[in-house]
């Protein structure tokens, strides 16, 4: 085993422009931040900020080379990325350690697998510090023991790694097409909802539904969860487009009585009212049935007879839609985004003709068959990487 520090020629991290005088710029030079890396390790570009030369000139000593590896010190700590030429040049905060390794003493892919094992979890999680945002060391980071094995065997397990990793990216794309596919379907058929150029029928949400309504955190908040019971869905569980598993809670059969006014039925629309999640949307999965919302979580319950709700979800997921939902968010609170009951209540829905919003539903039901046959390959080859880094790295 080895320790970090003693392998790599800097450890270190940068510091956020305003703090030392300096304005971030519409383009110039890419500054990284957390965010600008996904959980997988690859970056996103439309989340870069900038700066100008001058700035990047200032924070010299967090410019960016490549294949230095970032390692998220704060937030979502353990993100991690390497560093590549298209990137660059580049920039980066406090929150994003900069870990340098000179060519030649590590296959770089090896270590940001290692970074993301969990033998570093572990090793960070004896590590976090604070309250109000967990941060680790650059310290910390130059602490961290990896494998100390050839730089071949390195190799052979990188590439490993990196095959399975082409395919895990391969399936999420699969996903992201057929997204891609049902939001097309729906501007074929339907136009641009809030534009309305077809003339489709207009009507105020509350005309074509049996049920618009949040609830509250059961009394005494999280420290009352329990791991099974009565599902409480979350604004954290309501993704656009689906329904996220993750820290699912459950309360009590007492706890749900006093929920009673927000029990979920199947084929309820949820939609986010409040906080940085404002305005995501998903159609409640049956096998989270029973089930209540807090008070984040909106549940819209459709007419069946004159509103389909996978074409309402559809609806709220469109681009047009989804901006003046925002909007909405934007005006509804005096310190955070939020839509108010009211404001959903008067929403402004097209309606077309049940029997278009039927075949659509249809249409998107098929394209779901698919998905999930593309999900469950994806988690498989998920599983198959974790079993490995634990079989590697411990």
């Amino acid at each position: 085993m080895a320790r970090l520090g003693d392998i790599a020629s800097v450890i270190t991290k940068g510091t956020t422009p305003t703090s030392i005088g300096f304005d971030f710029a519409d383009n110039g030079i890419n500054f990284i931040k957390v965010e600008s890396i996904s959980e997988s390790g690859e970056f996103i570009p439309e989340r870069f900020a900038h700066i100008d030369d001058v700035c990047h000139e200032k924070l010299k000593r967090s410019q960016l080379a490549k294949n230095d590896i970032l390692f998220s010190i704060a937030g979502a700590i353990g993100r991690t990325a390497i560093v590549n030429e298209d990137i660059l040049p580049a920039n980066t905060n406090q929150a994003l350690a900069i870990i340098r390794i000179p060519n030649g003493i590590v296959n770089y892919s090896f270590l940001s697998y290692v970074l993301e094992s969990p033998s570093i979890l572990k090793q960070f999680e004896k590590k976090k510090q604070g309250v109000a945002q967990l941060n680790i060391s650059l310290k910390d980071v130059s602490d961290f023991i990896i494998p100390d094995v050839s730089l071949e065997e390195q190799c052979q397990i990188a590439s490993v790694f990196d095959k399975i990793s082409i395919l895990i990216t391969l399936r999420k794309q699969q996903l992201n097409k057929l997204d891609e596919l049902v939001k097309a379907r729906f501007v074929e058929m339907f136009g641009n909802p809030v534009e309305n150029p077809l003339g489709w029928d207009q009507r105020a949400l509350e005309e074509v539904t049996l049920k618009i309504g949040s609830g509250a955190t059961p009394k005494g908040g999280k420290e009352t969860y329990q791991t099974d019971g009565i599902t409480l869905v979350r604004s954290m569980n309501v993704y656009d487009g689906h329904f996220e598993y993750k820290d699912l809670a459950h309360i009590t059969d007492e706890q749900a009585k006093q929920l009673d006014i927000v029990e979920v039925f199947p084929n309820d629309v949820f939609i986010n009212i409040t906080g940085a999640s404002v305005a995501r949307s998903c159609v409640v999965p049956d096998n989270i049935l029973p089930a209540r919302v807090n008070q984040h979580v909106s549940i819209i319950r459709c007419d069946s007879n004159r509103l389909n709700y996978i074409f309402l979800n559809q609806l709220f997921l469109s681009s047009s839609y989804k901006k003046l939902l925002l909007t909405l968010g934007e005006s509804g609170g005096a310190t955070r985004q939020a839509i108010t009951k009211q404001q959903l209540e008067k929403l402004p829905i097209v309606v077309p003709p049940l029997t278009m919003q039927n075949a659509f539903s249809q249409f998107v039901l098929r394209v779901e068959k698919c998905r999930l046959t593309v999900r469950q390959g994806l988690d498989k080859l998920e599983m198959m990487k974790k079993a490995l880094m634990q079989e590697y790295f411990g």
